[in-house]
């Protein structure tokens, strides 16, 4: 699928057009507090790069989001496959990644949704999982608000950071296509 259209947004393929945008993204420490690190130019684009490459080789990934309306790049909303292994992989993950200046207007959570019904829907996977660190409660009410949810038992430590790192420790949700069926997505699905 090459987009995915909302009220107010276009989830489209990236563009080179997106980097720059992309990479201040990436260099804010709002943006970026849950992360690791910021990210230079050059791991920047070495992500968009990666997103794209994942797109080849599963036929969906991170969209890049444009506002409709002004046709702004403001960030990532879709699907992913985790590059790591825990109790939980293989999945497909949800995730989001919006600029600062537009958080708080419900704009992750609209392409959020629009993204759910392409993975139930058309893409009939079984289950999405999302995940952050348990202080990320942007993140998390986004997850809530989609119909995802937390079992404290699957809670995990990120094996890509090391032990006593700070955001080590993350919280998983979860949202099965039988549940979002019966849910959300029953209007979509009949």
């Amino acid at each position: 699928m090459s987009h995915v259209d909302t009220e107010r947004l276009i989830l489209r393929r990236w563009r080179d057009s997106d980097r720059e945008p992309f990479a201040r993204m990436n260099a804010d420490p709002r943006v970026m507090e849950f992360f690791p690190a910021l990210l230079s130019r050059g791991e920047s684009d070495g992500l968009a790069d990666r997103i794209e490459a994942h797109f080849a080789e599963h036929g969906f990934g991170l969209f890049a989001a444009e506002l409709r309306a002004t046709r702004e790049f403001i960030g990532y909303i879709g699907l992913a496959v985790p590059a790591f292994e825990a109790a939980f992989t293989p999945c497909v993950e949800i995730g989001w990644r919006i600029a600062a200046d537009q958080w708080g207007q419900g704009l992750a959570t609209e392409g959020a949704r629009e993204v759910l019904r392409f993975a139930f829907g058309e893409s009939k996977l079984d289950a999405v999982v999302s995940f952050t660190v348990p202080s990320n409660r942007r993140s998390r009410r986004v997850m809530e608000k989609i119909g995802m949810t937390q079992d404290p038992r699957d809670d995990f430590e990120h094996p890509h950071l090391p032990e006593g790192h700070p955001l080590r420790r993350h919280v998983l949700h979860r949202l099965r296509r039988s549940d979002w069926v019966a849910g959300e997505g029953n209007r979509e699905m009949r």
